[in-house]
């Protein structure tokens, strides 16, 4: 059963309007279908920015890429350029990722197609930023898109999103409380999936998983922070699984995962990283080593 969100005495389907999608059909019908059962065995992959080690971060090639690995989720991130277009870029300046300098929101789109990107070893390529809209077109039917940072520009992506027809496709997260993202949602008769971001060391943490445990019913899924494994860690994993959500995981750097890392997996110690990431009940796992990842979860029998 698709998780709905309570608020503002109307329930807004968490995963858009749409009936759940059956695994016939398109390749990106078959993740969803994965993505809205709880109880499948099956661990979702989402990849950080694409291929970011091949090809620039937040590109059209990196997106490609990761699309002929078989990963699930691509993982995007959002800026708004002078002149109003929604951009992938990660930075608020475009200073790493590009040839040119400048914050995005000072820059105008043409002249930020008019830098090249660069790849993770500050390599010039030929390539150049790539639209939201241009992404999309590339996903569509293809990859589940997840917006990493990007819900302050909702209602813009949303609108590329439904014009292009892949809004079930978007799944969109954030630190909003639950009545908030009710009440954005409720403006709109067909939404992107939402999901909160929970650091639930800290405060602010805990009082937004509470908020959402609070709710009638639950997130599709959640992502869960920590930089060291304690049993309110534990407890927080075990009471979303058991809610009949699913757990998102960040296997990128220590400090988001307790040191359970993809460079700890990629020295040899898979079973150290991704065994114990699964022992602990996630079943979507964010890496910056999609293909090392696949084959694990492969050899596991956690994906066909």
């Amino acid at each position: 059963m698709k998780r709905l969100l309570f608020g503002l005495g109307a329930l807004l389907w968490l995963g858009a309007c749409a009936p759940q999608p059956e695994p016939a059909g398109s390749h990106v019908d078959r993740i969803l279908a994965e993505l809205h059962d709880p109880t499948s065995k099956y661990v979702l992959v989402a990849s950080h920015r694409g291929d970011w080690r091949n090809w620039p971060e937040n590109s059209i090639p990196a997106i490609e890429s990761v699309i002929r690995m078989g990963v699930d989720i691509v993982e995007l991130d959002l800026k708004l350029t002078r002149d109003s277009v929604l951009v992938l870029c990660h930075d608020h300046t475009i200073d790493r990722t590009t040839s040119g300098k400048g914050r995005v929101c000072d820059i105008t789109y043409d002249s930020i197609q008019r830098c090249v990107l660069r790849t993770g070893h500050n390599v010039k390529t030929s390539w150049r930023m790539p639209t939201l809209r241009e992404a999309l077109a590339v996903c569509k039917d293809r990859i589940v898109v997840n917006i990493d940072q990007g819900y302050e520009y909702y209602d813009l992506a949303l609108a590329i999103a439904e014009e292009l027809g892949g809004t079930d496709q978007l799944l969109i997260k954030g630190k909003r409380p639950a009545e908030v993202v009710a009440a954005k949602f409720a403006e709109y008769p067909h939404n992107m999936m939402y999901m909160p971001i929970i650091d639930i060391l800290k405060p602010g943490g805990r009082e937004l998983f509470e908020s959402y445990r609070r709710q009638t019913v639950q997130p599709l899924a959640y992502e869960v922070c920590w930089d060291e494994f304690t049993p309110a860690v534990d407890s927080c994993m075990h009471r979303i699984v058991a809610g009949g959500s699913r757990l998102w995981v960040n296997s990128l750097w220590p400090s988001l995962c307790g040191g359970l890392d993809d460079d700890r997996a990629f020295s040899g110690e898979e079973d150290a990283v991704y065994g114990a990431l699964l022992d602990m009940g996630a079943s979507i796992i964010q890496t910056d080593r999609p293909q090392l990842l696949i084959d694990y979860l492969s050899a596991r029998g956690r994906r066909p």
